[in-house]
């Protein structure tokens, strides 16, 4: 029952509690593509799969969107971004030329 919240009565709140439970159901989908995201790329660098700088770009890719939507702060996207390529330079396999 604490959950609910009291009904709105005139049309214009009810209409944004609407809108709000949509773009809070589109915002949780979203944060949770992103850690997910985030934990596979992570792994596969971790255990130096081939397919590491693949979901590097894919999460780096799904980091900015969700910067570019709001989700996440653009200085804690950019810290994201550069913590994860600063991991997979460091343990991918160097190329001698």
């Amino acid at each position: 029952m604490a959950d609910k919240k009291k009904i709105k009565r005139n049309l214009s709140a009810i209409k944004r509690a609407r809108q709000a439970l949509k773009r809070k159901s589109r915002n949780q989908h979203e944060i949770k593509t992103l850690r997910t995201e985030l934990k596979k790329a992570r792994t596969a660098v971790s255990e130096n799969k081939l397919d590491a700088q693949a979901q590097v770009k894919k999460a780096v890719k799904v980091i900015d969107s969700a910067r570019s939507k709001g989700l996440i702060h653009k200085n804690r996207a950019a810290r994201t971004v550069s913590r994860l390529v600063k991991l997979s330079n460091k343990t991918a396999p160097k190329v001698q030329a």
